[in-house]
């Protein structure tokens, strides 16, 4: 493994890693020379965010949504372009989407607005065949958590050529409106999949959406860019700090840190999950 692109957070130093104490059993023999590397060897259900997560922090998909978005506000509240990207921004800021912020303030319909956002071109994305290999090769269930629509993960995952890999997804309509980083929507996962966070990892790529995981105990990656490659996050989405008690683990390369989880399991032919319609 590249020590440049994957961090363990909880380290003594680069060379020495600290044991991560979950309390939970080990359901796996774990070879010794990764076990040092990556302590999963509990996990058996994997979580995964889906934008800028399965797809590329510099693929311009997220660009997309963001500008349908400010467009439904144009056209639904007559304001300029400025001041309706101004509100989008509040609302998401405010309330954790901006679906929320104009349920709350402007009664507008939760279907019609996901439509909208949602309808993109996906011509962009392009199968990743390594990274479904390496998500196949993981032992046990495989979930999709996200604060988008059901229809946008399922599309996003055909066009990766991943939609065969997952169980499941957990969807903003699922989470009945209430987006990450809230503890209810969490629990709302958990109980709907029957989901042990003790023996579940999560990989997502918004620092903050990551406390309410680990507080309960899953393993936690946060997944950021590569060196030099273009972000397209908010800057308040962007972890300035490496002081981050609930991220486990930091990874640019996801395809290779999974391809090492796998090795810790000996696991090289494809395991898990189903089509997901």
């Amino acid at each position: 493994m590249n020590r440049s692109q994957v961090k363990r957070r909880d380290t003594i130093s680069e060379d020495i890693p600290a044991t991560r104490a979950t309390g939970a059993r080990a359901a796996f023999d774990v070879p010794a020379r990764l076990a040092a590397q990556i302590d999963m060897a509990h996990v058996d259900t994997w979580v995964f965010d889906l934008d800028n997560t399965l797809y590329p922090a510099d693929c311009d998909l997220w660009p997309k949504i963001d500008q349908r978005i400010t467009t439904f506000i144009v056209d639904l509240l007559g304001l300029d372009g400025m001041s309706s990207r101004a509100l989008q921004k509040y609302y998401y800021k405010q309330y954790g989407t901006t679906l929320r912020g104009l349920m709350e303030d402007h009664a507008v319909s939760a279907d019609e607005f996901l439509a909208f956002v949602h309808d993109i071109d996906r011509s962009s994305l392009l199968p990743n065949p390594s990274l479904a290999a390496a998500i196949a090769a993981l032992p046990g269930r495989k979930l999709i958590l996200t604060n988008g629509s059901r229809e946008h993960a399922l599309r996003t995952a055909e066009a990766l050529g991943l939609d065969a890999m997952f169980e499941d997804i957990f969807d903003i309509v699922d989470a009945e409106f209430v987006p990450k980083p809230e503890r209810v929507t969490y629990q709302r996962f958990f109980d709907r999949h029957g989901v042990d966070p003790k023996t579940s990892a999560m990989f997502e790529d918004i620092e903050r959406n990551l406390v309410i995981p680990h507080e309960k105990g899953m393993a936690t990656a946060l997944i950021v860019p590569k060196p030099g490659q273009r972000d397209h996050r908010e800057p308040f989405e962007i972890a300035t700090s490496e002081d981050l008690p609930h991220v486990d683990y930091m990874i640019s390369d996801l395809e290779e840190f999974l391809r090492d989880i796998a090795d810790l399991f000996g696991s090289s032919t494809p395991k898990g999950g189903r089509t997901i319609d």
